[in-house]
């Protein structure tokens, strides 16, 4: 398959899942949310992490404020992602308090206030949350079109457990792929 029929798939793919995603009732969303964060929790890779990467969800995405809740109430450290859109590049940083620490940053999703940055060693983060439009059955993830994870994931060790979050809608049976995609360790859904 060529580049250009591969970016025309890829985009098909991600449009009629982001539709679904921002049809779904919001009473639905959380409720599945719920269930996913009792996956995740579960993970022996997620209960042994010492400082845990998620993502700000936003646009129907599966919710993650109450996953940080919780994980910062576990005595986890977290860090979510900075977005640099000049250098098209993601900059974790470390988060304490979410009312405090976050404000809205570039496509409309919360990051770290500039006075509050505390960028995180890339060698600290031992798992990552990471978000997508579909996965796969090979864990492979569709995002939104950027690459700003394809960029961020080869520069985590990888030792580093990376899981998707989903509903089941957003599961599809194979992604169109290009070589610079990066598989997931695991997805978790519901």
């Amino acid at each position: 398959m060529s580049t250009e029929s591969l970016k025309i798939a890829k985009e098909k793919v991600r449009k009629e899942v982001l539709a679904l995603l921002r049809k779904q009732k919001e009473e639905d969303r959380l409720k599945k949310s719920l269930s996913i964060l009792k996956k995740l929790f579960a993970l022996p890779e997620f209960k042994c992490a010492k400082t845990v990467l998620f993502y700000a969800s936003f646009d129907g995405e599966v919710e993650t404020l109450e996953m940080i809740k919780q994980s910062l109430t576990l005595g986890k450290k977290i860090a979510l992602p900075n977005i640099y859109t000049k250098t098209k590049e993601i900059i974790p940083t470390y988060v304490d308090d979410l009312k405090e620490d976050l404000v809205l940053g570039p496509y409309g999703i919360k990051q770290s206030r500039n006075s509050h940055l505390k960028p995180v060693d890339l060698d600290e983060i031992d798992f990552s949350i990471v978000p997508g439009v579909a996965f796969d059955a090979d864990n492979y993830r569709l995002g939104r079109g950027a690459g700003y994870y394809d960029r961020f994931l080869v520069r985590l060790s990888k030792h580093t457990p990376s899981v998707g979050l989903a509903f089941d809608f957003q599961m599809v049976l194979r992604l169109p792929r290009q070589e610079h995609d990066v598989p997931m360790t695991t997805v978790i859904s519901n």
